[in-house]
């Protein structure tokens, strides 16, 4: 796919729908404690895992945090076994052993989920410097959030991709709450303006509310560290509606309900969906012919989900060696 192509607007807001749908039945599954551990959603941030992610190579690398439900349906993960893994069994994308934190699917090269805040950074520069080293033409997508600024690992991590010039694309997904405290709020967007700069490493802020945006500059970004071989870092300014996790209230400690409300205005299926009615690309009732699919593949998951046997008694020691 050339940067000169058009984007498939259709499919990314297919993708967005299907995210939103899934982790809504996941809330409720949670509550209803079908899902046990934790569970990290992504209503309202899903344009930038669609729009970065569609603008990737299939072969290029993705990596993420603990909230990576988004990122794992939009990289083509298939939704029947990602439910599977957020119930804990064993048909789950990692056998029911890492559950809602802990997607993985390398024959993708979705390389996690991983719940230590900043843990996945020097993984993800750790590819980069595979893929340098074996000369291949692949990039890798590095998403974390704001709060993993301030962490030790992301700046040793830039700072060895910056010196060996890895094609690794950091992209930080900027809910401007940095776990929720304003002390912490502050510091995140303090350091995200000045990180670029002090790892000498182009910098680049996208709209992560719109989903055309994100796929536009992202081509962009991700061709050029393709073909320069050299890091780059995104700032992607985006807005989840839940809380942290599903043990946080929505609002009510770091924010207020006319807050989220308003950020709403500019929601990213909205805001798309609007685009394309607008401008005769699609319809009504081809709108609606897509929630009542999606609504099916949801449903569909979680009865799979169910129905799906827990991980055997022996698997506890599988990848134990002596």
């Amino acid at each position: 796919m050339t940067s000169k192509q058009k984007p498939p607007l259709i499919e990314f807001l297919r993708q967005m729908i299907l995210i939103r749908r899934f982790e809504e039945k996941a809330a409720e599954m949670y509550a209803l404690g079908k899902i046990a551990g934790f569970c990290h959603l992504y209503i309202g941030e899903e344009a930038v895992a669609v729009g970065a992610i569609g603008a990737a190579n299939p072969d290029d690398y993705i990596v993420t945090a603990y909230r990576d439900h988004g990122h794992a349906l939009a990289r083509g993960l298939e939704p029947k076994r990602v439910m599977a893994e957020l119930f804990g069994k064993a048909t789950g994308v990692s056998k029911g052993m890492g559950g809602s934190m802990h997607l993985f699917d390398a024959g993708k090269n979705f390389m996690g989920g991983y719940a230590i805040v900043g843990g996945h950074i020097p993984v993800a520069t750790g590819i980069g410097f595979a893929m340098k080293y074996e000369k291949k033409d692949q990039v890798v997508l590095c998403f974390f959030g704001e709060g993993s600024v301030p962490s030790g690992n992301f700046h040793e991590a830039l700072n060895l991709a910056s010196l060996w010039r890895l094609p690794v694309v950091y992209i930080c997904e900027n809910n401007r709450f940095g776990m929720g405290t304003p002390v912490e709020r502050a510091s995140a967007l303090y350091d995200i303006a000045h990180a670029a700069k002090a790892h000498d490493m182009p910098f680049h802020h996208i709209d992560g509310m719109d989903v055309v945006d994100v796929y536009n500059q992202m081509k962009k970004v991700i061709d050029g560290v393709r073909a320069s071989k050299r890091p780059i870092f995104v700032e992607a300014r985006t807005y989840r509606y839940m809380g942290h996790s599903m043990s946080d209230p929505a609002h009510g400690h770091y924010r207020t309900k006319a807050e989220i409300d308003e950020q709403k205005k500019r929601d990213p299926i909205a805001t798309l969906q609007q685009r394309l009615l607008e401008k005769k690309e699609i319809t009504p009732e081809e709108v609606s012919k897509m929630e009542r699919e999606i609504q099916d593949i949801v449903l569909e998951s979680v009865e799979f989900a169910e129905k799906s046997p827990e991980p055997p008694l022996e698997a506890l020691t599988e990848y134990v060696y002596s």
